[in-house]
């Protein structure tokens, strides 16, 4: 995969922070709604799934966490990012299981957050999961796999001027 931008707006990632702070609190109910509603619309990824799933719930919960917090400055998790890929790849995920997954996030965070689940906090969620599950189907694909950079646009108004559009960009 060629170097990309992964774009996201600083509201988007204040709504997927913001929300995700939502979460936090029924971490453990939010991580057994997804692998039961993921189980439910993709049953081929049981099988991927051999251990405890209160431990596995709590590395899910532990892994979105880690992301979130890192959505403007990505480049500090690439590392864990690539090995994650790998991993999953290893563990026999394969590509059509991540669009499973998004649906399965999405709707776990549409049940735990209820009416805070706005259209743009749908749209901030499915953004960070497209760009972050492409990233990683690319690694596990080991097709010159790389990490996007990361691009994201803050919209500023300046005291004596118009709003201004500043680009932050962190290599791979």
């Amino acid at each position: 995969m060629q170097a990309a931008s992964l774009r996201m707006t600083a509201r988007q990632v204040a709504l997927v922070r913001e929300s995700f702070a939502k979460i936090i609190p029924m971490r453990e109910q939010a991580a057994a709604l997804f692998y039961n509603r993921l189980f439910a619309i993709d049953p081929s990824t049981r099988p991927l799934f051999r251990g405890d799933m209160t431990s596995q719930g709590a590395k899910l919960m532990a892994a979105i966490a880690a992301v979130v917090k890192s959505l403007d400055r990505i480049d500090t998790v690439l590392d864990d990012l690539r090995t994650l890929a790998r991993r999953h790849h290893e563990y026999g995920v394969r590509e059509e299981h991540y669009t499973s997954v998004g649906a399965a996030l999405l709707w776990t965070l549409e049940q735990g957050l209820g009416v805070d689940f706005t259209p743009d906090v749908q749209r901030a969620w499915a953004r960070a999961y497209d760009l972050l599950s492409e990233a990683m189907i690319a690694i596990s694909s080991d097709k010159g796999a790389t990490i996007p950079m990361v691009e994201v646009r803050l919209d500023c108004q300046h005291v004596a001027g118009p709003v201004r559009r500043d680009v932050v960009v962190a290599p791979k």
